[in-house]
């Protein structure tokens, strides 16, 4: 073997560095200011890790198996990115007492989760790609757990781990057909001998099926908002963005590449989920009274959203994918940087009637979660709007009659998001309390989070160089 090889994997091999730097610092360091130096340190190197994404050059190795290009090394930026405002963001909530010992962990689980996000989109291989997917599901689980001695959090971890034991059995039976079809398991490979034959269509539907377990699509969804909602609040937000972007991206290279000669089967498959996605998402989501189960629905819907730049299959939609990704990253850590504040320095709950009279005791909070909201629900001049635009032109392009159609029912859906978005607002602005939440001074961390966040959502969608800087690597 050609050890050399791993120089092609510089990113990879700079995030085994930063797992490895963590946990010495984690076995080494003791006082009272551990917490704070090792958060200091996990950001400093995450920034650092954004650089090396960003300058990385698209580079193959070990016969194929680890493939990366420039849209790739654009979403590791993204990802990366996202990770590191879930560590700003984290710190009001590993101050706790429960969880201040356990900082390391913490830190050292979301980088062995991001690692296996990046084998994941890097892969050329089905195998690679499923253990890179396993390296990303396990560390997630024990984020999900962290809060052992609680029991919604050990419930959600349970649901959560079942659920990807699952699906990662179906997403290998799926890959075993594949196998059996093609002969190898190569992407470039399967995609050059594989045809319609009922063998490959049920590898499709198996495979398509376990990855839409990671996605949390519709009707693969029911472990979400039980995990969202037993999971801490900064594991949340990981879960629903950082994870979800590696997953939906590895699943739009791995059909617009691996099964394009089977696209008019699962392009109808994409249709269908799609609709069911963002319908009953939306339905659910007006029926929820709890804030993250809220944000799970909210979450799923958005999903579907992303699985429209899929189907036109094109640079377009590449291109569109990954700056969705990127708008909704910042917006919805807005959004969970507000609520973690809220259930960390206030009275401990995430019931939406408890930001009833919010913006009478915390108007900036207030403010920067409304515009957070409004991004989410596609409200211009905000990211979110130029995001959904995107992807509606991506879809679009395809040009059939059902694509159109499916763009016209997610154009329907986005006013009832509109309308559950405004019920927050509403809470926030126009309804009374007696007894409001209390006015919260907020920590240095989640300001600068804050920051970060509302700086994407204004600045994404005035800037073009954002996108086209997202375009020229989808090309």
């Amino acid at each position: 073997m050609n050890y050399s090889q791993f120089f092609n994997m510089i990113p990879e091999a700079s995030l085994v560095a930063i797992l490895i730097i963590v946990f010495l610092a984690d076995l080494i360091m003791r006082g009272e200011k551990k917490q704070s130096a090792l958060s200091l340190l996990m950001c400093v190197l995450l920034v650092a890790q954004t650089g090396i994404c960003l300058v990385a050059s698209p580079a193959s190795a070990f016969g194929g198996i680890y493939v990366t290009t420039a849209a790739v090394n654009v979403m590791k930026v993204i990802l990366t990115a996202g990770t590191l405002i879930v560590c700003i963001m984290a710190s009001p909530w590993l101050e706790r007492s429960d969880v201040s010992n356990k900082v390391g962990e913490f830190y050292a689980l979301v980088a062995s989760t991001l690692l296996g996000m990046y084998m994941m989109m890097s892969s050329g291989h089905f195998l690679m790609f499923f253990l890179g997917l396993e390296m990303a599901s396990v560390p997630m689980a024990c984020l999900v757990a962290f809060d052992k001695f609680k029991q919604n959090s050990a419930e959600g971890a349970a649901k959560f781990i079942l659920t990807a034991t699952f699906s990662s059995g179906i997403m290998l039976y799926g890959i075993s057909f594949i196998y059996a079809a093609a002969g190898t398991l190569y992407f470039d490979d399967v995609a050059a001998v594989i045809a319609n034959t009922p063998l490959a269509i049920m590898g499709l539907v198996f495979f398509f099926s376990g990855l839409g377990f990671k996605i949390s699509l519709v009707p693969f969804h029911f472990w979400t908002a039980d995990s969202y909602q037993g999971a801490p609040t900064p594991v949340t937000g990981y879960l629903s963005v950082v994870s979800k972007g590696a997953a939906a991206f590895a699943l739009m290279a791995i059909l617009t590449k691996v099964f394009a000669p089977m696209i008019e089967y699962w392009e109808y498959l994409l249709y269908i989920v799609i609709v069911l996605s963002i319908t009953i998402a939306n339905l659910f989501a007006l029926r929820q009274t709890e804030l993250k189960r809220f944000m799970a629905f909210s979450s799923i819907s958005q999903a579907g959203y992303i699985m429209l730049a899929v189907i036109g299959g094109s640079a377009l939609g590449a291109a569109a994918l990954m700056y969705y990704v990127l708008v909704y990253v910042v917006a919805n850590m807005a959004v969970f940087t507000v609520i973690n504040v809220v259930e960390t320095r206030g009275n401990g709950t995430t019931k939406i009637s408890c930001y009833d009279g919010f913006y009478t005791t915390n108007p900036k909070l207030s403010l920067l979660m409304t515009l957070a909201l409004f991004s989410l629900a596609g409200i211009p001049p905000f990211a979110g709007m130029f995001s959904k635009f995107f992807v509606f032109m991506a879809a679009a392009e395809q040009g059939s009659f059902w694509a159109y159609f499916v763009v016209f029912i997610a154009l329907i859906n986005t006013v009832a998001s509109l309308y559950y978005y405004l019920l927050i607002v509403k809470a926030m602005y126009i309804k009374h309390s007696d007894t409001p939440l209390p006015a919260f001074k907020s920590d240095g961390g989640t300001k600068l989070a804050l920051t970060l966040c509302t700086a994407g959502i204004l600045a994404f969608g005035v800037f073009s160089c954002v996108y086209h800087w997202i375009a020229g690597a989808a090309l």
